[in-house]
């Protein structure tokens, strides 16, 4: 599968940073390309959640995302109708009073894209998707 992990510091506690990620409901708010997310069955640390996302298109799936608190969201491919799979993780750590918050995106897509094309599709926002969580970080703890 093409996939890709990238690593940055967040200028906020663990605690903090992991309130941002698991509020699955609230990425509309600070992600330009989530028009819509939201939590369809809820089991404890595992959820099932929608997102309505454009990225040259439109288009919607599902992951279940696994929390194990204050440190990891992993996920796994739960439908839809542009990936055939899709899994991944934020993996958190303290660093200095910061969060060194690890990305990982692994992800087949239901037609054929050739892998280099597929690794382009899931890198290609990357840095405007990191740029939205720092933002979302000033904007909640002003740090």
């Amino acid at each position: 599968m093409p996939g890709t992990q990238h690593t940055e510091v967040f200028n906020c506690s663990p605690d903090e940073f992991w309130a941002i990620v698991t509020d699955y409901e609230k990425y509309p708010e600070f992600i330009g390309e989530v028009k819509e997310c939201r939590i369809l069955k809820s089991d404890g640390n595992r959820k099932l959640v929608e997102f309505k996302v454009s990225v040259i298109k439109s288009f919607t799936y599902t992951l279940w995302m696994n929390e194990t608190p204050k440190s990891v969201v992993s996920w796994e491919f739960g439908g839809g109708d542009i990936f055939k799979s899709q899994t991944g993780s934020w993996k958190l750590q303290e660093e200095a009073g910061r969060t060194r918050a690890t990305y990982t995106v692994d992800a087949t897509f239901s037609l054929f894209v050739p892998g280099p094309v597929a690794k382009t599709l899931l890198t290609v926002n990357l840095p405007s998707m990191m740029s939205a969580y720092h933002k979302r970080v000033k904007d909640l703890y002003g740090k």
